[in-house]
């Protein structure tokens, strides 16, 4: 598996090489091929879940997918069971699935496993029905085996990957600080036609005052393209080592060194690279928030009705920043508050969210000290949202990393956990919503109009939750 960077599907004799040649769509039922780019109507809403491990691991097993017809989608009768008659992707863990502008391709990049950092695309055929199209790509050399990406630009993926290493007086426990080195890795993938079509591995360019103070990143994510296409912009989780203590060693013998709180006096942070030479890292910062912004298995950066990238500070903050797409820097003159124009006391987390039109959002956020999970729709440019309410409100949120005792492993649980995509088609969004364990619907919001319904029945089963449609 290792041995080949790109393996094509291999096609029947019995079909033309002038057929595969060819992607153009041929009638008005949708596409009639298995590769190249979406370029059929929208005929599903496909729904994934994830299922528990061996173990019992509350959504660590992996995802199935379903694909539903718009007017299943819309039927509070009709009833979806995505873990029974479902589609398994690969992956050995929860897969992070993308998918294309009307739906018809899913993409993911399995994580974790002896196949961890594979990519693959299906083709939605309705129901169960996915095809395989071997289109497979390794990014595991770049990316390692469980990689950190999102679809950056229609037709465009980009694959993200960072660590840092702090360099100490000495090995083991004890050592003083003395510096700290962040390295990011990065890759493009044409997901028309799939391929590698650049990747690059570069130092983070912090200050040498900066690394010595103990600034680092080690992990970022959520890369956009802006409207440009001449630049990526990564989201950073920015952290600080604490210089005035000496190191200690982990359970597995590692040498650790704690960090700061909140260790971001800097700001958020995001990285930015030129497209496509993925050359030129930059780093740049928020004046109005030091939340970090690189979130979790979500698309928390979105463009804009005018070209700017509105981001949200996930999976930790209330708050959506604007960078600027003329100068490719934070506008400090606007910060869009969540808990403000909620007018709410309790701290709130935006866990994800989808920018739909005109400037007009959906966002899924949690309230400390509760295991709900909320609905609002959010006006970027008026600074208002509207909540809106569901019969899931009461146990469907994010609740923390749940330990099992018998592995000693934690997983993230709740829906809002591992929350991927919030589907849109015309006016409506799609946004299913099951608590742990339990049957929930999908429900449909009309971005215009902020009326909410319940449509399909989503059975559920124990140890599983619906995290995504598209």
């Amino acid at each position: 598996m290792r041995n080949n960077i790109f393996r094509t599907l291999v096609f029947s004799s019995a079909i033309a090489i002038g057929t595969l040649s060819s992607c153009e769509k041929t009638n008005d039922e949708g596409p009639n091929f298995l590769t190249g780019p979406d370029l059929g109507t929208r005929q599903f809403i496909t729904l994934t879940g994830a299922f528990p491990d061996a173990e019992g691991e509350a959504g660590n097993g992996g995802t199935r997918a379903l694909a539903i017809s718009l007017a299943e989608a819309e039927n509070p009768n009709f009833e979806a069971n995505v873990f029974a008659n479902g589609y398994t992707l690969r992956s050995q863990r929860t897969a992070r699935v993308q998918g294309s502008p009307n739906g018809n391709f899913l993409y993911n990049i399995q994580y974790t496993g002896d196949d961890g950092g594979i990519f693959n695309k299906y083709h939605v055929q309705g129901g169960k029905n996915f095809i395989d199209t071997r289109e497979e790509v390794n990014t595991e050399p770049i990316l390692g085996n469980a990689p950190r990406w999102v679809i950056a630009a229609n037709g465009i993926g980009v694959g993200v990957y960072a660590s840092a290493k702090v360099q100490g007086t000495a090995e083991g426990a004890g050592a003083n600080f003395v510096d700290v080195k962040s390295t990011a890795k990065i890759l493009a993938l044409d997901l028309d036609n799939p391929t590698i079509l650049r990747q690059t591995e570069f130092t983070i360019p912090f200050t040498e005052a900066q690394t010595k103070a103990g600034y680092q990143i080690g992990r970022i994510d959520v890369p956009i393209l802006n409207a440009a296409k001449n630049k990526v912009f990564i989201g950073c989780n920015l952290t600080r080592v604490d210089a005035t203590k000496t190191s200690t060693v982990n359970n597995d013998g590692n040498q650790v060194w704690a960090t700061t709180n909140p260790g971001r006096e800097l700001g958020t942070a995001t990285l930015i690279v030129d497209y496509p030479s993925l050359a030129n890292p930059k780093l740049i910062y928020s004046g109005v928030s030091k939340t970090n912004n690189h979130s979790y298995r979500t698309m928390t950066q979105w463009l804009g009705s005018n070209g700017d990238i509105y981001q949200a500070t996930a999976t930790g903050g209330s708050q959506i920043l604007k960078i600027s797409g003329s100068t490719n820097t934070y506008d400090d003159s606007y910060n869009f508050d969540l808990k403000t124009a909620l007018n709410s006391s309790a701290n709130i987390a935006i866990r994800a969210w989808r920018l739909i039109k005109e400037d007009i959002g959906l966002v899924l956020y949690t309230v400390t000290g509760t295991d709900g999970g909320y609905l609002a729709l959010v006006d970027l440019k008026a600074k208002t949202a509207t909540k809106l309410t569901t019969e899931q409100e009461s146990n469907i949120g994010f609740s923390g990393r749940s330990a099992n005792t018998a592995t000693g492993v934690t997983a993230m649980v709740g829906t809002f956990g591992q929350f991927q995509n919030i589907g849109v088609h015309g006016d409506n969004v799609y946004v299913p919503l099951t608590p742990n364990g339990l049957d929930g619907n999908l429900y449909i919001i009309n971005y215009k109009t902020k009326a909410i319904t319940k449509g399909a029945k989503l059975k559920n089963q124990s140890g599983s939750f619906y995290l995504g449609t598209y």
